[in-house]
């Protein structure tokens, strides 16, 4: 345990840091579940939908340093090109 203030500071930072992180990602995976179900099954509307929602949701977690910047780009790269290859066939 810290003995210093700023240390103690710096650790109830952290935690709160933590939880909010932990929301975001949280609310990540049920957005992105949330497509892959749509897409699943073959509701493009709501997919397309779900995928803009995502893509938004992943650039601003990214934009907070939630996530890393090329991890998000590479999550809608890869919905965008299920969604094409889905609605494709």
């Amino acid at each position: 345990m810290a003995n210093i203030k700023s240390a103690k500071k710096r650790i109830s930072v952290i935690e709160h840091k933590t939880l909010v992180n932990r929301k975001v990602k949280n609310s990540l995976k049920a957005i992105l579940k949330n497509f892959y179900k749509a897409l699943e099954a073959e509701d493009f509307e709501t997919a397309k939908e779900k995928l803009a929602l995502a893509e938004k949701k992943l650039m601003q977690a990214a934009a907070k340093g939630t996530i890393h910047k090329n991890a998000a780009s590479r999550k809608v790269s890869r919905m965008t090109k299920a969604y094409n290859k889905a609605k494709a066939e």
